[in-house]
């Protein structure tokens, strides 16, 4: 992910200054104001955490592309703010993808009213991604479950191996297979018909241009944000 990262900052006519992975982690030490204006974290669930806790008191930008931290968000936003500096994640950087979040709230909204339609969520990765549900699927559905009354909770393939979802429940199941990129779908249907919003990557670069756009509105900035408050403005 950071060549792609690479590649797309310097087509939107940025100069990358550090490239730092597990072999180099001591030039984190070296990053300050004075010579970077935006950090950009693509890394493990098990490594996120602690370079937060090292970049954010550097009081840099940042922007999170990694999952797997999100129980700590909040002790996260509270670091982010004391230290007066700006930190925007999500867990999908796609444009196409953050449309459909914003489409995904709205129709949840909507179909608030139709209680003859029922919900679910799929997603479809390669064979080697580790997490199952995605953190874009978990997004997808925790914005269904805020605008949708009749859910309230959600579970994955993995709980319902042995059992029906109950009517409270919004179903998520998973596909890991082959090379796929990315797939993600929102379905309502009822007994007259579907209606389906889909998102399909077709390589990563969506994801690294997302990045660099949300490095773009975080510069100068301080808060705690998610990519699509900055994007929409809202």
């Amino acid at each position: 992910m950071g060549h792609a990262i690479e590649e797309a900052a310097i087509a939107r006519g940025h100069e990358v200054t550090f490239r730092i992975d597990q072999h180099n982690m001591q030039e984190l030490d070296a990053l300050s104001a004075e010579n970077t204006d935006v950090c950009i974290e693509f890394t493990h669930p098990d490594a996120v955490l602690g370079n937060l806790k090292r970049l954010i008191p550097k009081s840099l930008p940042l922007v999170i592309g990694t999952t797997g931290w999100e129980s700590l968000r909040e002790d996260i936003r509270k670091l982010t703010l004391s230290q007066g500096t700006g930190l925007v994640h999500a867990s999908n950087f796609s444009l196409g993808m953050n449309v459909m979040f914003r489409l995904n709230k709205e129709l949840a909204r909507i179909m608030d009213r139709y209680p003859q339609y029922d919900v679910f969520v799929e997603d479809q990765h390669h064979a080697q991604k580790k997490d199952s549900p995605s953190g874009t699927a978990l997004s997808l559905a925790q914005q269904i479950v805020d605008g949708l009354a009749r859910k309230t909770d959600y579970v994955n393939t993995h709980d319902l191996a042995r059992r029906a979802p109950l009517d409270h429940e919004l179903s998520i199941s998973s596909v890991r297979a082959g090379k796929i990129v990315g797939i993600h779908q929102v379905s309502y249907t009822s007994d007259e018909d579907t209606i389906t919003l889909k998102h399909e990557a077709h390589n990563r670069n969506g994801f690294a241009v997302g990045a660099v756009i949300a490095a773009e509105l975080i510069a100068g900035r301080k808060g705690f944000f998610e990519f699509s408050e900055l994007l929409w403005d809202e």
